[in-house]
């Protein structure tokens, strides 16, 4: 899976392997392109996009095993998964790790490419447009997504169960935290808004980030979040429902999938698997 997948800036040192799995990767993905994967697109690769985009790779264990290239409009190419690695999340790492940098993304597939075709809808693109491409004379689909809505929260697990607030007028609950106010880190956001929901004094220097959350935002047609989850902070706390809070409650496992927001069902995973919350 992608857990132990990290990504880095792309370095002159990873030219030979990332050509080499970008090559695998498009003549799988594009069988009905003649010469995919080498010869002048293979050498376009290698002086004009690894040279001029902004390159980030994937790598696995000290091995490349994916390519993204971001330019500065929100552009993206890519991404480029070795099919050894296809299927475990790395794409949408990538991908996410673009929309964390730049917000709002672009991105083109061949109308042929059925397979990132469904990777794309399921990340929350959507068509745009359509050109033919010159080279190949194949026509590519243009599509976009809007920035996702980005949010921190506050891990709290008391007793195997994860403290989950309700807001007024709504059935879910949501993790305690929210959105980032003008200037401030996430951090800073993140202490405010558990004083003005909670009524706790959670300093934002004794909070430590715990993982990032990608998902669709729960009630945003669609529109993906991207969410900051810290934990740390005092831990017998009392809390106090505050500004728009209808209540707070104290959920295990199944409560949580059952009650609780879409990513609710992430966080869980990561706290079982760290063994913060019974399986």
């Amino acid at each position: 899976m992608s857990s132990n997948v990290i990504i880095r800036r792309y370095r002159d040192a990873d030219q030979d392997v990332v050509v080499d799995l970008w090559s695998r990767a498009v003549r799988l993905a594009h069988p009905f392109i003649e010469g995919e994967g080498g010869g002048e697109r293979a050498r376009i690769l290698r002086e004009v996009y690894l040279v001029r985009a902004e390159n980030w790779v994937a790598e696995r264990a000290g091995t490349v095993i994916g390519l993204l290239g971001l330019l500065p409009d929100g552009g993206i190419g890519g991404p480029f998964v070795a099919p050894e690695a296809q299927g475990d999340g790395v794409g949408r790492q990538l991908v996410e790790h673009a929309a964390a940098r730049y917000g709002a993304l672009t991105l083109e597939v061949f109308e042929g490419n059925a397979r990132a075709r469904r990777f794309s809808t399921h990340l929350g693109f959507t068509e745009r447009g359509r050109r033919v491409d010159e080279e190949t004379g194949h026509p590519l689909l243009v599509l976009e997504r809007a920035a996702p809505l980005k949010s921190v929260s506050w891990l709290h697990v008391r007793e195997g169960r994860l403290l989950s607030v309700r807001t007024r007028g709504k059935d879910t609950f949501y993790l305690p935290g929210g959105k980032y106010e003008p200037g401030e880190s996430a951090r800073e956001a993140l202490s405010r808004e558990l004083s003005e929901e909670l009524g706790l004094d959670v300093p934002a220097g004794t909070l430590t980030e715990a993982f990032v959350i990608h998902d669709v935002a729960h009630g945003q047609n669609g529109r993906r979040l991207h969410m900051t989850c810290f934990t740390g902070g005092p831990q017998d706390v009392v809390p106090v429902p505050g500004r728009e809070i209808a209540e707070y409650a104290w959920f295990d496992r199944r409560e949580a999938r059952e009650r609780c927001a879409p990513a609710h069902s992430q966080v869980v995973d990561r706290l079982v698997a760290q063994g913060r919350m019974p399986g």
